[in-house]
Parts: C-alpha cells; structure tokens; sequence
C-alpha cells in the first residue's frame, strides 16, 4: 500500500485561541498546525512520536519555524491543514504545514518546520535509524523551491 505523500485533516477555531478581532491569534497558528501535523503522521503512517520517543529514548525537536500569514482564521470558522515532508537528512526533517479555509479554496498560512532528532537520555542530535529513513522516502515530496521566500512568493502568485 502506498503511502500519502500530503497529509490532511480538519479543525476548528476557538475561542480562547482568537484575538480582540476575532482572528486566529498569529502564536496559536504554530499549536493549530504543529498539532495537525502530530495527528496526521499518527493516522497515516502510525507513528506516534510521544510513543516513539518512550520506547527509543529518541524524538524530535524543533530547531526552526517559518511561517507566513496569508489571510485571518476566524472564530468558529474550520480550517483544513495539510502538511508533507519536503526534505530529510539523517538527522533532520523540513516539513511545510498549510492552513487553509474548509473547502481548500483560500490559503491562510504557510509554514516550514525543521525538526531535529534527538536523543533524550544524551541531550545531543542522533541519525534517523534505517526505518525511519525508508519512511521518509516513501513519503518525501519536494517543493520546487528552495527557500522559504521563494516559495511564499510562489504560492502567492499561484491559484489555490
């Protein structure tokens, strides 16, 4: 069985999440679109990196974000995010998060994560064993660009 390379999912926005304006406050982006990502890898490739992390005594931790706000999230409105792996090395993971309106029709944010694994019980980075490395290649799927205001700019320019 192949596996999704674009991961998705559905979410609404709170209340205690939004600002005066009714707009997704711009530090809660980061837990909508970190925890959709968590969730997603869970329900499609069943790794669960809390379980990951109690059984190998590694996980990862992020080094970066970048994020670019397109359009608000509203109070109450739900959102669809999708997420994919861009890149991996043997000790490091780049993944773009997108948040956009339910129907996919209008992007409201973009963001890339780089991820480091970690070993908990050293304190220090650790390579990606075989089997995770395998996984990530399945999965992997590129962007053109290779930073990320290129590709803000991009996806500006292009028909979501």
């Amino acid at each position: 069985m192949e596996l999704l390379k674009i991961l998705e999912s559905k979410t609404k926005i709170r209340f205690q999440d939004c600002d005066p304006f009714n707009h997704l406050n711009n530090a809660a982006y980061f837990n909508y679109l970190i925890n959709a990502r968590e969730d997603q890898i869970i329900d499609n490739y069943n790794l669960d990196i809390y379980e990951h992390g109690k059984e190998t005594g590694k996980s990862w931790v992020v080094s970066t974000h970048q994020i670019a706000y397109i359009k608000p999230a509203t109070l109450m409105e739900v959102v669809t995010i999708t997420s994919q792996l861009i890149n991996y090395g043997n000790k490091n993971l780049l993944v773009e998060i997108r948040m956009y309106n339910e129907s996919k029709t209008e992007l409201k944010a973009v963001m890339w994560s780089s991820f480091v694994y970690f070993n908990l019980l050293k304190l220090t980075s650790a390579q990606h064993s075989e089997e995770l490395l395998i996984l990530f290649e399945q999965v992997k799927l590129p962007v053109d660009e290779v930073n990320f205001e290129e590709r803000i700019k991009a996806i500006r320019f292009q028909k979501v």
